[in-house]
């Protein structure tokens, strides 16, 4: 979807609408096999890993989140742009209000939310839910730790994604 990548010259590639179509078959096509009640499509418009970026990432998430209305999926989980190119959150001016305003279902956001994050995050109405990938990792108790406003353990980035079945993804404590 992101311009700096894409370089068809077919219908997938190009324009905006063109960039999207893939994507956008695929929820169709999902969509009309188990239903859309079932479906549900993670974005991240802003993320500029692996030198996929994109020149106006909110004409990107904007656009996404207005075509997938047409297919009533369950919801549009979106990473936050202060994740850009880090796991760590950065400032930035950029926000995904706009894109949260124009999706008609429910609506997740995800990238670097801590405990206050989260809840200010519902509270002002930018989402419906946050999700938390890396920090839940770590703290397989995460819902209790946030009700009781405990410490978490800290994340390890060198144990992501590696063959050991143990380290880093089973080996964290719970509280006692």
């Amino acid at each position: 979807m992101k311009d700096s990548i894409n370089n068809r010259t077919d219908h997938y590639g190009g324009t905006l609408e063109n960039r999207c179509r893939f994507p956008l078959e695929v929820v169709e096509a999902v969509a009309d096999e188990i239903g859309a009640e079932r479906v549900g499509i993670r974005l991240s418009p802003f993320a500029q890993y692996l030198e996929s970026s994109d020149s106006d990432p909110e004409a990107l998430g904007l656009y996404m989140a207005e075509a997938l209305n047409r297919y009533n999926i369950l919801y549009a989980h979106y990473v936050d742009p202060r994740l850009v190119t880090t796991f760590d959150p950065v400032p930035t001016d950029k926000s995904l209000l706009p894109i949260r305003k124009a999706f008609k279902g429910s609506f997740l956001v995800a990238g670097g939310y801590d405990r206050e994050d989260g809840n200010a995050a519902i509270a002002s109405g930018k989402a419906d839910l946050v999700v938390y990938g890396r920090v839940f990792v770590a703290n397989p108790d995460l819902p209790r730790r946030f009700e009781l406003n405990a410490p978490l353990n800290a994340y390890d980035t060198k144990t992501f994604y590696t063959p050991d079945p143990v380290v880093g993804y089973t080996d964290y404590p719970f509280l006692d």
